[in-house]
């Protein structure tokens, strides 16, 4: 741990980095799914006054409920379309241009929150909803996608895990600004609404000082010594990272004549079959593992145990908090732990947390002290979550594909995200209303399928370049281990420099 953070230190633009483009890459995305919670009542009062005051209607609380959920909903739609048009753009105009521009789209919905009040207008308010979904749906690619090309492999962990940090961020500030004694107050909630603005504002200022991806600049451009340039200026000058580059050239070679795939090509092609049920998989239970469910109930727990309700708000901070710390702990023993461990653990850990969770929510009215079991078994729930799957499945398509499929790999991954987040933001009401907290069952199934399928199938890609990954994949999972299928294609060409790469090393060392 203490290796890899001393190697980060001595890369300050790096790090700046890391600050710089999470501030307003995936900070935004968690912000926006925490933020409506302490103003909801102002917004619905601002829904009936536009409807009494433009139409001269008066909503009944189904219509006003309909109007809340599209309110709240319409931000994964914006998030999906995001998604779907993210890999175009970025390899189209670069990583760091499509930051930059993805920031206009967050000053704009900020200024559309900012004057909804005065315009009584809640219809601004949707369209700001739906503006930052585009720009959290952008922004979840490009920078998970940025920071990992300009990361060099040993850090490629730590770097990769700052991506969730940044969203658990992002809630936790959601949470906090929300509060009364700040921003969570009839005249301010506006400025809440707007603080995403301020930080898109912040990135767009600070963006200017960072290098376009080396990894972009040499294998979409061709250009080398813009690449070199980059690379000297992230990771130091007084270092010799000629390794990395000709991790990149060789890849390079692997990749040459062959075009950009789209998500078609991904989701067709044999060889790329089990990087892609990786990210379906890992990827689906990141919405399906109950952690929604958890905070849900979290409420109902802590009343249980006997905090008050005017001081629920000040304890659900603390689940943000414990979401944080977890999450930076992550980042300091990802490289010493390494990824496939974290994940296993993780949702291992869910799965036995979400059971006994079950037991003490149902017997809970029968002892009196279960109430506190209960409460502390929701910390361990997001320590769990925090410290495994959250931080180390987002930077996941980033790894396991080459650069001619990694943008469609970010494009699926991120779909299956705002879908699920859409489809648990609906359909979760009615679970809870018909199961009850026996809906953590249905979530422990997905946790632990997923623990399974990754003990069984996924390798580890700490410390890996995406050939030793591709080849490592082809050991696990092919039936003629020594060959690799003569096939034209981008994971079949990594594959082959790979064993040649391999039988090269066993005959030097044989002759030694």
């Amino acid at each position: 741990m203490a290796c890899a953070l001393g190697l980060l230190l001595q890369s300050p633009l790096l790090t700046a980095a890391i600050f710089i483009t999470g501030i307003g890459g995936t900070f935004q995305y968690g912000f926006q799914i925490s933020v409506l919670n302490s103003p909801s009542t102002f917004i619905k009062e601002l829904v009936n006054r536009t409807c009494a005051e433009r139409y001269g209607l008066a909503l009944e609380p189904w219509q006003l409920s309909l109007i809340w959920s599209f309110i709240v909903s319409i931000f994964c739609i914006g998030g999906l379309l995001g998604s779907l048009c993210a890999g175009r753009i970025v390899n189209t105009y670069g990583r760091k241009r499509c930051l930059l521009l993805n920031n206009l789209l967050a000053i704009s919905g900020a200024l559309l929150m900012l004057l909804s009040k005065t315009a009584v207008s809640f219809e601004m308010i949707m369209a700001g909803r739906f503006i930052y979904g585009i720009n959290a749906g952008i922004s979840l690619t490009t920078h998970t996608m940025y920071l990992l090309e300009c990361s060099p492999k040993r850090l490629r962990g730590m770097v990769g895990v700052t991506v969730t940090s940044f969203v658990s961020l992002g809630k936790f500030s959601g949470q906090l600004l929300g509060i009364s004694e700040l921003l969570g107050t009839e005249e301010l909630w506006p400025w809440l609404l707007g603080f995403s603005g301020f930080t898109g504002l912040l990135q767009l200022l600070m963006l200017p000082l960072l290098p376009e991806s080396p990894r972009y600049l040499l294998l979409m451009r061709g250009d080398r010594q813009a690449c070199e340039n980059a690379i000297g200026r992230l990771w130091g000058c007084g270092q010799d990272h000629s390794a990395e580059v000709e991790d990149m050239l060789a890849e390079g070679v692997a990749l040459k004549g062959v075009r950009i795939r789209g998500v078609k090509d991904l989701l067709t092609e044999p060889s790329v079959r089990w990087q892609l049920l990786t990210i379906l998989c890992t990827a689906t239970t990141l919405q399906l593992c109950g952690i929604n469910a958890v905070y849900l109930y979290s409420f109902d727990v802590f009343s249980a145990a006997g905090i008050p309700n005017h001081q629920l708000r000040y304890a659900a901070l603390g689940t943000g908090l414990c979401e944080i710390v977890t999450s930076i702990t992550c980042v300091l023993i990802v490289e010493n732990t390494g990824k496939r461990g974290l994940l296993i653990r993780g949702f291992f850990g869910m799965t036995t947390t979400l059971a006994l969770l079950t037991l003490t929510l149902y017997l809970q009215t029968l002892l009196s002290w279960m109430p506190y079991c209960s409460m502390v078994l929701v910390f361990i729930f997001i320590f769990f979550f925090s410290s495994g799957p959250a931080g180390i499945t987002a930077p996941l398509p980033g790894e396991l594909f080459t650069q001619s499929f990694k943008a469609a790999a970010f494009t699926v991954f991120t779909t299956i995200n705002w879908t699920g987040l859409f489809l648990i933001g609906m359909l979760f009401p009615l679970i809870v209303e018909h199961l009850d907290y026996f809906c953590f069952l249905i979530f422990l199934v997905f946790c632990l399928s997923t623990a399974l399928f990754v003990w069984y199938t996924v390798p580890e890609t700490n410390n890996r370049t995406v050939l030793e990954i591709a080849a490592e994949y082809q050991r696990m999972h092919s039936k003629n281990k020594p060959t690799v299928e003569d096939k034209d294609t981008p994971t079949a060409k990594i594959k082959n420099e790979q064993l040649k790469l391999n039988k090269t090393g066993l005959s030097i060392a044989t002759r030694l």
